[in-house]
């Protein structure tokens, strides 16, 4: 009895104690679902379900006249759910043949049978977020929603679709350093510098984790639409734009040098209608990778002499007409030798003369004459020109000059002669060619640019206007003699390979002998040379100014004349071409409207409007509908579908064959151009159906 009663109790003991269990378990059960039920949810959320960024549509950068150069083009991968309703039971026997026949004519890449094979293992897996295709066009995604099953609607069909985008430069090399990327480590040009404007606002959307580790979209309700960026007009026009990469790259090939640049600028405004910057690649063939107009510092050589020699100009110590003893062409500063490439030809010559034949002699001796005992009155004045300073342009990347001070560790008595005529200092071509733009504009100083407009949907959102940087850099006596100078170089100096009788050219020829690219030292053994043209167009009233500087020219042929001055040309000839502003007016006959015109025999209905339209008498004796003029001194007509065989000399060939015909005879045709003969004389009676040749000239 005893044993009995102690199992009993052990039994009732284990079983309270399994009651007092599931008791407590059904307590946290009901503890967790009620109590806390909305923090583990929060929980599990956070494990399962994440937010992820929606990547906005990059805005387009198009050039000034329209043509888009830069644009985002919407890519989507395409994913299958194969849980979804579609992949299940009967439905998806039914059309998986014909899913993977419509797979494999819209891709190409794979047959229907290893596309069934590749979806009937990735169901057998359960996989729910399975990549069948990525990168697909906007064309084929939507060819792929039309297919069995993914067309039975978007969650029971199983198709994910995920968009990206792919950044696209339409013109490949054209201004790709000006257009820029900013997906590099080192983003550049318009891509990067107006990265806030192009980027957009990035949107949010809840994707789940499924089986797999895979996270798939979560329904479109979710999701914060992101907003696309804005879009960019530049100033680019990419006619001007193509025809001075050409002309750039024909110069470098032609004198087998490794790099060089040229900008095109509108002098009024300071917009950059065009700029390229080539660079001989592995390959043999020239590319845009370095943008040196804006970011590479050289010394500029002969160039740099305008602004010397109007230094002077404008603080009185020198005039065009003064004559300078050049010593021969050759001279000395401090045991440093200065000569001129053509030594020995002159003794003496005028302020004008040495700028036109670029007598490195005398811009050095004047400059040192006037400002060796005040150097910093030299240096002011380039400060006054805005020579020392960056220009601050809309593109990332501008390198500020390099200009000694008399006061700066370095300075020696021979600097100062040295940097009058283009060493010693250094600047980029833009910086250069912006001095030029400046005598160019009567002396106001713009600021180069290069974007002018932001869009959003097509419409003005932000207009980008010219930057006024000084209205007048110097005096206009100054601004007067330069001009002249700069003419003159053209006219009867070192450029006179540019003279042209349709329009005239005005600039500077310079030639520097520089330091190595590759190792930054000044070369002794292997001389490199800098070749570069300056100038505007036309001269007289100027439009366009430009500049054009190749790197790296061996000493046999490095004149800036011959090297850089045809792309200027080129360029130029291009550029007055197209632009009807820069050609004069067309004289007008103010008798015109009183003046009959020689009227070709042709349609009466067609002349007839046209002479209407100038206000002019309109054919005589003629009928209504179509006619053909047949005697050009009375213009009498004579209507289509006549009984008698018309006059059809000197007709064009389509009057000719549609008067025939609709008269009911056919027509045999030898030669081209205009009827000049017949087979049957004109006023014959016509029977139907007959043949009749004509001859044309």
């Amino acid at each position: 009895m005893d044993v009995k009663k102690d199992i009993l109790w052990r039994v009732y003991t284990i079983y309270g104690l399994i009651c007092l269990f599931a008791i407590c378990i059904f307590g946290q059960i009901i503890r967790i679902k009620f109590v806390e039920g909305e923090k583990w949810k929060a929980a599990s959320d956070s494990l399962s379900i994440r937010s992820t960024v929606i990547e906005p549509m990059r805005g387009n950068i198009y050039s000034s006249d329209g043509k888009l150069m830069a644009t985002s083009t919407p890519l989507y991968d395409l994913r299958i759910d194969t849980k979804a309703p579609g992949f299940c039971g009967k439905i998806y026997s039914e059309k998986i043949d014909s899913l993977t026949r419509g797979l494999a004519s819209l891709f190409s890449d794979k047959t229907a049978y290893e596309y069934k094979s590749i979806i009937k293992e990735e169901r057998s897996k359960g996989n729910r977020y399975f990549l069948l295709k990525d990168s697909v066009s906007y064309k084929q995604y939507k060819a792929a929603q039309q297919l069995p099953l993914f067309n039975i609607g978007k969650y029971k069909g199983g198709l994910i679709v995920i968009a990206k985008s792919k950044r696209e430069r339409l013109y490949q090399e054209l201004a790709k350093r000006t257009i820029g990327s900013n997906r590099t480590s080192k983003p550049y040009g318009i891509e990067a510098s107006f990265d806030s404007i192009l980027k957009g606002e990035r949107g949010e959307r809840l994707e789940q984790r499924i089986a797999g580790g895979i996270w798939k979209p979560l329904n479109d309700e979710d999701d914060f639409e992101a907003q696309n960026g804005l879009d960019i007009v530049s100033t680019i026009d990419l006619n001007i734009q193509d025809v001075a990469s050409n002309a750039l790259r024909k110069q470098l090939k032609e004198h087998n040098s490794s790099r060089g640049c040229v900008v095109l600028m509108e002098v009024a405004t300071g917009e950059i209608k065009a700029i390229a910057n080539l660079k001989k690649g592995r390959d043999g063939e020239y590319h845009e990778e370095y943008n040196y107009a804006t970011s590479w510092l050289s010394e500029p050589g002969s160039t740099f002499k305008l602004p010397s020699l109007m230094a002077a100009m404008d603080d009185g110590y020198i005039n065009l007409n003064q004559i300078v003893d050049i010593e021969g062409g050759e001279t000395f500063f401090n045991d440093i030798r200065v000569a001129d490439h053509d030594k020995g030809k002159y003794q003496t010559l005028s302020v004008q003369k040495i700028f036109e034949i670029s007598s490195n002699v005398g811009v050095t001796k004047l400059i040192h004459q006037y400002y060796s005992k005040q150097p910093q009155k030299f240096i002011d004045k380039l400060h006054k020109f805005h020579l020392t300073d960056k220009l601050d342009i809309q593109l990332i990347g501008e390198r500020k000059p390099i200009v000694k001070s008399p006061k700066a560790e370095g300075w020696t008595p021979p600097t100062l002669p040295m940097m009058s005529y283009g060493y010693e200092a250094q600047y980029t071509p833009l910086q250069i060619l912006n001095f030029y733009n400046a005598v160019a504009n009567n002396g106001k100083m713009v600021k180069p640019f290069f974007v002018k407009q932001v869009l959003e949907n097509g419409k003005v959102v932000k207009t980008y206007t010219p930057t006024v940087i000084d209205e007048k850099i110097c005096s206009q006596s100054t601004i007067n003699q330069a001009h002249k100078m700069l003419e003159g170089v053209v006219l009867n100096g070192t450029a006179k390979n540019l003279k042209f009788d349709t329009y005239s050219i005005a600039g500077k020829t310079g030639t520097a002998k520089v330091k190595n690219a590759e190792d930054g030292r000044r070369l002794v053994d292997s001389v490199y040379y800098q070749a570069s043209f300056c100038g505007y167009f036309p001269a007289d009233r100027p439009l366009y100014s430009c500049i054009v500087v190749v790197y790296d020219l061996g000493k046999d042929f490095y004149y800036g004349n011959v090297v850089a001055g045809p792309v200027f040309k080129e360029i130029s000839d291009k550029v007055y071409a197209t632009s009807i502003e820069m050609h004069g007016a067309i004289p007008v006959d103010s008798n015109l409207a009183n003046k009959q015109p020689v009227i070709k025999s042709g349609s009466v209905t067609m002349a007839n409007t046209v002479l209407a339209g100038l206000g002019m008498n309109r054919v005589k004796n003629s009928t209504s509908g179509y006619g053909i003029i047949f005697n050009k001194g009375t213009q009498k007509a004579v209507n289509a579908f006549s009984t008698q065989m018309p006059d059809v000399a000197g007709m064009p060939l389509r009057d000719a064959v549609f008067l025939l015909e609709s008269c009911g005879v056919t027509v045999a045709i030898s030669g081209r151009g205009k009827v000049i003969s017949q087979s049957v004389p004109s006023g014959t009676p016509i029977r139907r159906g007959q043949k009749v040749y004509i001859q044309l000239s």
